[in-house]
């Protein structure tokens, strides 16, 4: 899968997004420390074993740089950044469950935002799958023979 760029100087404010979840029960915020192992958990089962070990690097940095959706205190979403990579974006996964709320989009403006906000002006999405989801949101362009990208030597046990 190939990676795209996104320009930080051009993004929307996820604002509005986020006051339409809110209105709904559904909160995005930065993730805390005392959230790290539930969060963890629900990476692990959402997404997969290796999106967890990315996540748990994003709970040393400070910021923190992982958001969440919540509802009813619980995670229906996530997404990183900085984790396996500096100045890239990812893990992201949303519960099956909350899919088609906006979530997802949330999550990502939320995310790319503060990476703008920590001074980057370029932002990398690793190894897309919906490319035309981040095209539509936040601009990205697939980087021409970024495949296989930075995570060709990945280990899958």
């Amino acid at each position: 899968m190939a990676d795209m760029l996104v320009n930080l100087l051009e993004l929307q404010s996820p604002d509005e997004i986020i006051a339409r979840l809110e209105d709904q029960g559904i909160s995005i915020r930065r993730a805390m420390a005392p959230d790290m192992y539930g969060i963890l958990e629900f990476v692990e089962k959402t997404l997969s074993r290796g999106a967890r070990g990315e996540c748990a690097v994003c709970f040393s940095h400070q910021p923190i740089s992982c958001f969440i959706a919540v509802k009813d205190k619980k995670p229906v979403g996530f997404a990183c950044y900085d984790a396996t990579m500096r100045d890239f974006f990812g893990p992201t996964a949303v519960s099956e469950d909350f899919r088609g709320y906006g979530i997802g989009a949330a999550l990502l403006l939320k995310s790319l935002w503060a990476m703008r906000e920590e001074g980057y002006a370029y932002a990398i999405i690793g190894g897309v799958g919906p490319a035309k989801f981040y095209e539509k949101v936040c601009g990205a362009r697939l980087i021409e023979n970024s495949t296989p990208g930075v995570y060709k030597d990945y280990l899958r046990l």
